[in-house]
């Protein structure tokens, strides 16, 4: 049974049919949620972010036009989001999220914006990389395929169910990224 201080559970409650929110509010719900996980640690960046989300966002009920909102409320903050492509992106952004918690992803390279090594690799693989690295610190990274590129986050590893449970709540088809 889940008491209503489970981090788990804290945005359930408002998709029951006892919650009497409308779908507006049910989703800044979700999305509050959504940047806790990603924020861990952190609730005045999440609180910021969810500013910046809600003036973006317009009062949508629209997961799309909510998601859209997103990336320009949390992205090179709590979220990345690269062209396809773009190996030396991927690796600052990931740097720079990994930063915010203190931690340094050892790439396999003294450089790893060095031309050479991210001209012999590609996004996939830096994904994989960055995965098992901060997997060791005990944080997940999270990605998803987008129109342009790829985008994601990281989490606490202990939050796993409950990210899959908001993915799912905005049809987010986010996997972890060394998946």
């Amino acid at each position: 049974m889940h008491s209503e201080f489970d981090p788990d559970d804290n945005f359930a409650h408002a998709f029951g049919e006892q919650a009497g929110l409308d779908d507006e509010a049910a989703l800044e719900a979700v999305v509050w949620q959504l940047l806790l996980l990603i924020n861990p640690g952190d609730e005045d960046g999440a609180q910021a972010q969810f500013a910046v989300w809600r003036e973006a966002a317009e009062g949508t009920d629209e997961v799309e036009v909510a998601v859209e909102a997103l990336r320009d409320a949390t992205d090179w903050k709590s979220a990345f989001h690269v062209d396809d492509g773009d190996t030396r992106g991927l690796v600052e952004s990931l740097d720079e999220l990994a930063a915010r918690f203190d931690l340094r992803i050892e790439w396999g390279v003294e450089d790893p914006t060095d031309d050479e090594f991210l001209g012999g690799t590609d996004i996939a693989e830096l994904l994989d990389i960055a995965f098992d690295r901060l997997r060791e610190h005990h944080y997940t990274l999270w990605a998803r395929e987008t129109a342009d590129g790829q985008a994601g986050w990281m989490t606490l590893s202990r939050d796993d169910e409950a990210m899959r449970a908001v993915a799912e709540a905005l049809a987010l088809p986010i996997r972890p990224a060394g998946a």
